[in-house]
């Protein structure tokens, strides 16, 4: 089996615990507006690699990876890729090596074939990394172009059976950095009994480049990124500190 890849980094080091082999994975249906790979959206892009391919380049690193690091997989979405990513990890945990996806979870469904295969990857999967792009539907919406409901379907099926998860919230003034949200932020992942850890991910434009390239016009020319007071104060209520 082959999937399609667009890029891979050899040295990780926030995107999963300790340092980590990266492979970015090529599709995605989410259009968020403050996506720093839009690159990676087409699905018919990327370079078709192999399973094996990529676990003997990944390899290569490995005496730098210590007790914690191992492969992250992201994208794209690599759930769009689910039964790759199976055999991905498969062959990756036979060898020992830790395993984690950056999703937004929102292929998520319970239809087969999907579901089947999802449960078999979460038996090989270590951590999942989830960001909460928004919890008012209309809200999300108009940040991703899709609806909320497969995401939080994910994130419920995910406490359920105890998978692991770091979540991130992208911090974006005038939608997601306010007070009132970020409380109710805190009180959804109250409802979770698998959170591990909670992250900040302060808005910035460095993707624009990209969407300037592929010739999409960036909606948020005008966003400012948050001040230190307003991701201190993101900080401390979304890990329960205030």
């Amino acid at each position: 089996m082959q999937g399609r890849v667009h890029s891979v980094e050899t040295f990780g080091s926030v995107d999963g615990p300790g340092t980590r082999f990266l492979i970015f994975l090529q599709g995605c249906h989410m259009r968020c507006r403050y996506c720093h790979n839009a690159d990676t959206w087409a699905q018919d892009a990327g370079t078709w690699r192999t399973a094996e391919e990529l676990l003997a380049q990944a390899e290569r690193y490995r005496p730098y990876w210590g007790r914690e690091g191992g492969i992250t997989v992201s994208g794209g979405e690599p759930l769009l890729q689910a039964a790759f990513l199976l055999e991905l990890f498969t062959k990756a945990k036979a060898r020992g090596i830790s395993t984690c996806i950056d999703t937004s979870g929102q292929p998520f469904n319970r239809r087969e074939p999907f579901f089947s295969t999802f449960q078999a990857l979460m038996e090989v999967t270590d951590l999942l990394l989830m960001d909460i792009k928004h919890l008012d539907p209309q809200r999300h919406r108009l940040l991703t172009g899709q609806d909320m409901d497969s995401i939080q379907d994910c994130f419920r099926y995910l406490s359920q059976i105890g998978k692991p998860i770091w979540v991130r919230q992208v911090l974006l003034p005038g939608w997601t950095a306010e007070e009132g949200y970020l409380r109710q932020v805190r009180a959804f992942l109250d409802t979770l009994d698998n959170v591990k850890k909670v992250e900040v991910l302060p808005y910035h434009s460095m993707g624009q480049f990209k969407w300037e390239a592929l010739g999409i016009p960036y909606p948020l020319k005008d966003a400012q990124p948050p001040t230190q007071e307003q991701i201190t104060l993101a900080e401390q209520i979304l890990t329960g500190r205030a």
